[in-house]
């Protein structure tokens, strides 16, 4: 049974569109050295179109020693959209409909993790028909002070298990969580989609990394 683990970058105030104005001068090698860790861990890929669509037009171009770019093009990627019909990059299957029981289904096939890299919209989704089994938040100690944030505005709150927390030498951390009463099989409850208050509280996969609003 596979898990579906999003892994995203955000700011300390909680924003994650366009991570290239926060991120690059936090660059450490234990953080890649993580992203790597957390790259070979999962065995397919599952993001939102815009998020696809930048992945596949960087990644086929991509080389580096450390083997980023072997697994990012090598592995299974799937693509929840409406609007694609076909995907280009290398081993892509499109899901256009029946989303919810494609996935459970690629859960059941699947024995690694299935990692989301940013995709909000889709993450929205998984976090609304409780499919989604991990969240790795990569906090970045920026403030913003506007922008896209992840989670919806919602009258009733989601209550996230803090399950572990790493630190990185440039001052970012990553904060892991799982919704509470959410099973790997996709069962339980999520309420809403804000971060509890109260809840005390890796780097992602190498260079061409983005979070994007889809």
């Amino acid at each position: 049974m596979g898990r579906i683990v999003l892994s995203i970058f955000t700011t300390a105030d909680g924003v994650v569109d366009d991570p290239q104005r926060f991120t690059f001068q936090f660059v450490s090698e234990d953080s890649m050295r993580t992203g790597l860790e957390q790259l070979r861990a999962a065995d397919a890929l599952l993001l939102g179109r815009v998020t696809y669509e930048g992945f596949a037009a960087a990644w086929p171009n991509m080389t580096d020693e450390a083997g980023f770019a072997d697994k990012m093009n090598s592995m299974p990627k799937y693509v929840v959209s409406t609007t694609l019909k076909r995907g280009e990059w290398n081993n892509t299957t499109v899901i256009s409909e029946n989303v919810a029981e494609t996935i459970a289904k690629l859960k059941a096939e699947v024995d690694g993790d299935i990692l989301v890299y940013g995709s909000v919209a889709l993450v929205r989704w998984l976090l609304r028909n409780e499919l989604l089994d991990e969240l790795r938040l990569v906090t970045y100690p920026v403030v913003m002070g506007g922008g896209v944030r992840l989670f919806e505005e919602s009258g009733e709150p989601t209550v996230l298990r803090l399950v572990g927390t790493q630190a990185f030498d440039s001052g970012v951390v990553v904060l892991t969580y799982t919704p509470v009463g959410t099973s790997s099989s996709g069962g339980g409850r999520s309420p809403g989609l804000l971060p509890v208050k109260g809840e005390r509280g890796r780097m992602p996969a190498g260079p061409g990394h983005t979070t994007r609003h889809n």
